[in-house]
């Protein structure tokens, strides 16, 4: 148990750290940019969870159901819903429970969408710090070599796709006019997940494993809510529509080939 625990922490480490790398990137604009930008940066953002929700949440989701011997679109349509109704509630709830912080002056665009975008990352890094942590628990339950090169390959992997994540979180807020390093911190703390949960997951193995498929489901159901409801139309707000649109395509694109490539 010791030496799994040893082993998780390093490898959810290296997934909160890629996470921090990809926040640092708001160091990189001196100053709030044009309201193009700022379209070109929520595409992006949107690009990033659509292709995340697919390929590291939802295919995974039915291929660990069928492996268990269940219907794989159970869990992935169950949890997809069940994660989509908690962001409505969330939406409702957010600005009744902190009125003052969801109260917008002259000029300033919804809050709403800052606070779902960062919730909605944060709670798709849970499974993926769950699913390294369940990886090293059962490389030392086996002891097997072989099961820890692949948990070490899948917590590089997951790091790698992180780096986009963080950038996806850090940049949308400078552009709506955050400070660098507010939108810094928002994005590392949204990886800071991934350790907590993937130590808690390494504890108590044998009683989560069963609910990985959900928990990946509702993880992808709050995402497609936030882009859907938030990034899509407000990266569309403009009679240059294309600039969001290309923003999403490219954010999509990199997030795909990061989830293939990497396996």
């Amino acid at each position: 148990m010791t030496q799994a625990l040893i082993w998780a922490s390093a490898g959810t480490g290296f997934t909160a750290l890629m996470t921090t790398l990809g926040a640092a990137m708001v160091f990189l604009f001196r100053s709030r940019s044009s309201p193009v930008l700022h379209r070109v940066m929520l595409g992006f953002a949107a690009g990033v969870m659509i292709a995340a929700s697919m390929w590291s949440l939802l295919i995974p989701a039915i291929e660990k159901a069928e492996e268990m011997g269940f219907i794989g679109w159970l869990p992935a349509a169950g949890g997809s819903i069940v994660g989509v109704a908690f962001l409505l509630v969330m939406d409702y709830l957010l600005p009744r429970f902190c009125p003052e912080t969801f109260h917008l002056k002259a000029g300033e665009t919804s809050r709403h969408r800052t606070a779902l975008l960062v919730l909605a990352v944060t709670l798709h890094n849970i499974p993926e710090g769950m699913a390294v942590g369940i990886s090293f628990a059962l490389a030392a339950q086996s002891g097997d070599p072989g099961l820890y090169t692949a948990a070490a390959a899948l917590a590089v992997g997951i790091g790698i796709q992180n780096f986009p994540e963080g950038a996806a979180i850090s940049l949308p807020l400078r552009q709506e006019g955050m400070g660098r390093g507010k939108a810094f911190l928002i994005g590392t703390l949204s990886g800071l997940v991934e350790p907590i949960f993937g130590l808690l997951t390494v504890l108590v193995v044998g009683s989560i494993q069963p609910l990985m498929p959900w928990l990946l489901s509702f993880a992808a159901g709050a995402m497609l809510y936030v882009v859907v409801e938030e990034l899509i139309p407000e990266a569309s707000a403009s009679q240059r529509k294309h600039t969001g649109t290309m923003g999403v395509m490219v954010g999509f694109l990199v997030m795909m080939i990061l989830d293939v490539a990497l396996g």
